[in-house]
């Protein structure tokens, strides 16, 4: 009971630091009075997962329970329900709770195709992100984007806040290493909401073919980029605390190497090791569970570092920027044998650039490092500052 009292206090005390309580956000989703009407008499397809939440209630039971006709639910990765492995193909079919039509975005098509927007007048999309150019819910809304300028279909976005919004880092993506999990050349960390987002992708013609999406973007109350914010579900099965979602951009690009960042433990995205690394004392050992059915190094003991902080520690050991020493001392512990085997194919995708992957290997310092983003991060910031819609961190 104590340590649940402390992990509460902690989480007060994040967001106090940050806002006033009397200013709560309030959420695109929770502002229903602003897109029903653009909903009602209208056959509604949804782009949504377990994060489209309205107080305790799912989007899509709130809007049946207004008699708006949904006609069909699209799913991102990990799906509708937020249930699937990192990477797992998501099935199209039909939820057995509501009997609604389910069309993946995470199988054999990322993007809708003509049939799959026939029959429909206007998409809504409300997925919580986290601001990493590598989480693929901003991937989803790139493609929606496309398929409903093609089709002539509205989209109405639900903003919600960007829990990393308070910084940008991280070396710009260039095009050749353009993937699923990069789609366009933005730092690591963007530090926008996806309605930010994706005005940025309508007006800089970011979109195939130069097209343009006809968009709706209802905006959170009381947010800003210097606000902290606690998200109230996790994002996907493997973010499960504040703590996580603000390492998750330094330690998802240990996703492209041979070290784990804890999948299949408690504490994913909070913990990195390896079965090789010399034992100091900790140590966690990867098992097959839901949402981690088989994560890297599954069954063996891997030792290295416990970063399974308070949400303040976190804040005060990432600094508002990647944090390259997490991978740095990884790597200087690979034994020569697994040095060679250390990065993987993914790794230049994740980074959006092979320059980073070069670094680390010659042990160029983090500074010399962190100058070589300067120029792009500046030239980013000039454009993402003519899409924001809330006040910035700086």
């Amino acid at each position: 009971m104590k340590n649940i009292f402390l992990f509460l206090l902690t989480l007060f005390t994040v967001h106090l630091s940050a806002q006033n309580f009397s200013n709560k956000i309030i959420t695109g989703a929770e502002q229903s009075a602003e897109y029903l009407p653009l909903l009602q008499g209208k056959k509604v397809a949804l782009l949504v997962n377990q994060t489209s939440i309205i107080k305790k209630a799912h989007l899509v039971d709130f809007l049946l329970e207004q008699k708006i006709n949904i006609v069909k639910i699209f799913a991102p990765e990990h799906g509708f329900r937020g249930q699937a492995d990192a990477g797992e193909k998501v099935k199209s079919g039909v939820d057995a709770t509501t009997g609604l039509s389910i069309t993946s975005m995470y199988g054999a098509n990322k993007k809708p195709n003509k049939e799959s927007m026939q029959g429909i007048d206007v998409v809504v999309f409300d997925i919580q992100d986290v601001g990493a150019r590598f989480y693929t819910y901003i991937s989803s809304m790139q493609y929606m984007m496309e398929a409903c300028a093609e089709a002539n279909v509205p989209l109405v976005i639900l903003d919600r806040p960007n829990p990393n919004g308070f910084y940008v880092d991280g070396p710009v993506l260039e095009p050749k290493f353009k993937s699923f999990v990069g789609m366009q050349p933005i730092p690591i960390v963007h530090g926008m909401t996806v309605g930010e987002y994706a005005k940025m992708l309508n007006g800089e013609g970011l979109l195939a073919k130069k097209v343009k999406c006809k968009l709706t973007i209802i905006t959170c109350k009381n947010y800003t980029h210097k606000t902290f914010y606690h998200l109230p579900i996790p994002p996907s099965p493997n973010l499960k605390s504040t703590a996580a979602v603000f390492l998750y951009p330094s330690l998802c690009l240990f996703e492209g190497t041979d070290v784990s960042v804890g999948r299949g433990t408690n504490t994913p995205f909070e913990v990195w090791g390896h079965p090789t690394f010399k034992d100091n004392g900790f140590s966690f050992t990867p098992a097959s569970v839901e949402g981690a059915k088989n994560p890297p190094h599954l069954g063996k003991v891997c030792f290295g570092a416990n970063l399974n902080l308070s949400p303040t520690d976190v804040l005060k050991i990432t600094k508002n920027e990647l944090n390259l020493s997490f991978l740095m001392n990884a790597y200087s512990l690979a034994q020569s044998t697994t040095k060679e085997k250390f990065f993987n194919v993914f790794f230049e995708k994740l980074a959006g650039t092979a320059s980073l992957k070069a670094q680390i290997i010659n042990k160029t310092p983090a500074s010399e490092i962190r100058n070589s983003w300067k120029k792009g991060i500046i030239q980013f910031k000039k454009t993402r500052k003519k899409y924001l819609l809330y006040e910035d961190f700086e």
